[in-house]
């Protein structure tokens, strides 16, 4: 029997006052709703234990491992963490109609670990998160990963209405929650779409622009 391949679902999310874990744990319902086991395996990685720095080591992260070594703890904990998964899903908030600062520099952190891998993007904020979605791909995509097509964007209920003043304080209200599991269909084409790709490694491939 093959090994499962290993998928981290990624909470990106730093802020004290967040609902990145409440939106990951929603999304990691439905992807288990729709998983083999036999197939993937599933585990939920949670940024803000890293407690990473901005970038603060002394060589360029495309040079690690071939040409330098990481020498801080938290960036070797960080590298391996994402070295040992075949793909990911990162589940990313929208701040000031961009990626937040902790996710760009998480995904910053590191080249050679992520590169050539598939990748879904799933995004939360007042309308979805759109910017940050597209913004993602780009990053992403021109660091070489495999995005995939589908890339679901979770709005608060009412969008600036109530649930995005509970947001605000880190609560997810019940509308939200129940507007999030009513994408469940586009949440499972994404992740469908980053199994395939598992084992396509010619899928989603984008030539660099430069």
């Amino acid at each position: 029997m093959a090994t499962p391949k290993s998928i981290a679902l990624i909470i990106t999310s730093t802020r004290e006052a967040r609902i990145g874990p409440s939106v990951a744990a929603l999304v990691k319902s439905i992807l288990e709703n729709h998983s083999d086991p036999s197939g993937t395996s599933l585990t939920l990685v949670d940024l803000v234990k890293f407690n990473l720095p901005v970038y603060d080591e002394g060589c360029h992260p495309a040079m690690v491992p071939f040409k330098a070594q990481f020498q801080h703890e938290h960036s070797k904990a960080w590298s391996a963490e994402i070295k040992k998964h075949d793909g990911y899903v990162l589940v990313i908030p929208e701040y000031n109609y961009s990626l937040s600062g902790g996710t760009k520099n998480a995904i910053d952190y590191l080249m050679n670990e992520w590169k050539g891998k598939p990748v879904a993007v799933i995004s939360y904020g007042i309308h979805g998160g759109k910017h940050a979605s597209d913004t993602a791909y780009e990053v992403l995509s021109q660091m070489g990963l495999r995005v995939a097509p589908t890339r679901p964007q979770l709005g608060f209920h009412d969008g600036a209405g109530p649930d995005m003043f509970l947001a605000m304080v880190g609560k997810l209200g019940d509308d939200t929650k129940k507007q999030i599991e009513g994408q469940e269909a586009e949440i499972a084409k994404a992740w469908d779409e980053l199994k395939q790709a598992l084992t396509d490694k010619d899928l989603y491939v984008r030539p660099r622009a430069w």
